[in-house]
């Protein structure tokens, strides 16, 4: 790390498969500020009617790929740009783009109450590590062992906190949402078998949770969903009990992934090239495996057969589409039941900005939903 020669904030240089990129390092108070003046304008967008958001931005709309994008979203990303903010990764230090994004997601948290929630120590792969029991008023009900997204790097149980409470209302399920080691303090495969671990903690505890023990299914977006996707296959290989179904959105399956989607999407909707390139670098540099281990990567095991099924849910707008789309029709081809759904108008992440309403609200309603319905079938 270098003073520039303004005076200014450091910039630090990072490796890649591309040149090398300079990212401002920020930890100034007006960069605070930023991400709270982001979080008023976050929670503002539901109460602004459609007509106003369509005025706000000119009359202008995005369509690409045949899709466009929701009003609601494109006001999102306009606001996000205007603040300086590129993508989902707010800051080039790991601790500061952790606290980035927990500030943000705390600025427009519902709390949105469920029967009850309690902290909970689960088995990891190398000990006892933090998760979540989301409680449904719903006797008997299933149990979502749920993993958050952030590459691998970030994220945690408190900034899916609002998305998980959700599901467990509306769903009508119990959820566990899983707080595994993260990268670059623990790089991969940790998530993965920290992962595994407390699946199998939840099926030896379900009833102890008042959940199903015949009805217990993995879930996670983003990096999440790779997670629940490498703990179904793990479970057919070595002959665990299977989940009841695994619940992807937007999932990463390919670390290796050269689509059309990473490239019509590189920039500009949120989770960025660059983005991905930071997780990557973090998560899989040192590490024992690469990304084209199917430890890592779903899509390149050789067999896919055998697995659990499958709701799959991709953003129309989202660098990861074509990868999580592509995962879907694997499943398909090798006989799993895979119920696939993309929502064209929403961006990366869309399940998380359920509370800002638009299409992302009616996206997620949807896939939980749905969830609830292949989960009901599985009773």
């Amino acid at each position: 790390m270098t003073q520039s020669a303004t005076g200014q904030a450091p910039v630090t240089e990072i490796p890649g498969t591309r040149p090398a990129r300079k990212v401002r390092v920020r930890h100034t108070l007006a960069d605070v500020l930023a991400n709270k003046v982001a979080g008023v304008t976050l929670r503002a967008l539901p109460s602004i009617p459609d007509s106003v958001k369509r005025i706000l931005l000119g009359g202008r709309s995005i369509t690409l790929d045949g899709n466009t994008l929701d009003t609601t979203l494109q006001l999102m990303l306009t606001g996000q740009q205007s603040l300086g903010l590129d993508g989902l990764v707010g800051d080039d230090d790991v601790v500061a783009a952790r606290a980035q994004l927990e500030l943000l997601a705390d600025s427009f948290r519902q709390h949105i109450p469920v029967a009850a929630v309690n902290d909970v120590a689960v088995a990891g792969a190398v000990g006892p590590i933090k998760a979540r029991h989301y409680r449904t008023e719903h006797p008997d009900a299933p149990l979502l062992v749920f993993y958050h997204g952030g590459g691998q790097v970030m994220g945690s149980i408190e900034t899916h906190d609002d998305l998980c409470r959700e599901i467990c209302r509306s769903g009508r399920v119990h959820v566990l949402s899983v707080d595994y080691r993260l990268a670059p303090e623990h790089k991969a495969p940790a998530g993965a078998e920290d992962a595994y671990a407390a699946y199998l903690w939840a099926r030896e505890h379900a009833a102890e949770l008042g959940a199903d023990p015949t009805r217990i299914a993995v879930g996670g977006d983003s990096a999440g969903a790779n997670l629940a996707a490498l703990v179904s296959l793990r479970a057919r290989d070595e002959k665990s009990p299977p989940p009841a179904l695994q619940l992807l959105l937007y999932p990463v399956t390919d670390y290796t992934a050269q689509t059309r989607s990473r490239t019509l999407f590189a920039r500009g909707f949120f989770l960025t090239r660059d983005d991905i390139d930071w997780f990557n670098n973090r998560f899989l540099g040192g590490a024992a495996v690469d990304g084209s281990d199917p430890r890592v990567s779903p899509l390149l095991a050789d067999d896919l057969s055998g697995l659990p099924p499958a709701l799959v849910a991709t953003a129309g707008f989202d660098p990861l589409r074509d990868e999580g789309r592509n995962y879907a029709e694997a499943m398909r081809v090798a006989g799993v039941a895979v119920d696939y759904r993309e929502y064209g108008s929403v961006v990366h992440g869309f399940a998380n900005f359920f509370p800002l309403g638009g299409a992302s609200a009616t996206a997620t309603t949807d896939v939980i939903s749905a969830m609830r319905a292949h989960l009901t079938r599985g009773g």
